[in-house]
């Protein structure tokens, strides 16, 4: 699948379009110092064990790399990542 992770700032998450026109997602809140504190990560269920959330995971961390932002990582799915993907230490501040 080569669709491409977007950060939808007015829902406060990173999206990833799927090929039966449903939605992945991974949910933030800004916090104080501006920096994404990631909250929870949704995949439709007919989705899951695809790879689909890592894709999203990985997307957004590219994308916070790109435009200079940090991460706090609260939703487990994401600790996990990254705890599997430490080539993203510079985007993560906790």
């Amino acid at each position: 699948m080569d669709a491409e992770v977007i950060d939808n700032a007015e829902k406060r998450c990173f999206e990833l379009d799927l090929p039966d026109g449903s939605t992945a997602s991974a949910f933030y809140r800004v916090d104080e110092e501006g920096r994404l504190v990631l909250i929870h990560t949704e995949v439709p269920s007919e989705f899951w064990g695809m790879g689909i959330a890592s894709q999203l995971a990985e997307g957004a961390f590219h994308l916070m790399r790109q435009t200079g932002r940090k991460a706090i990582l609260r939703c487990q799915f994401m600790v996990n990542f990254f705890g599997r993907h430490p080539e993203f230490a510079d985007v993560v501040a906790g």
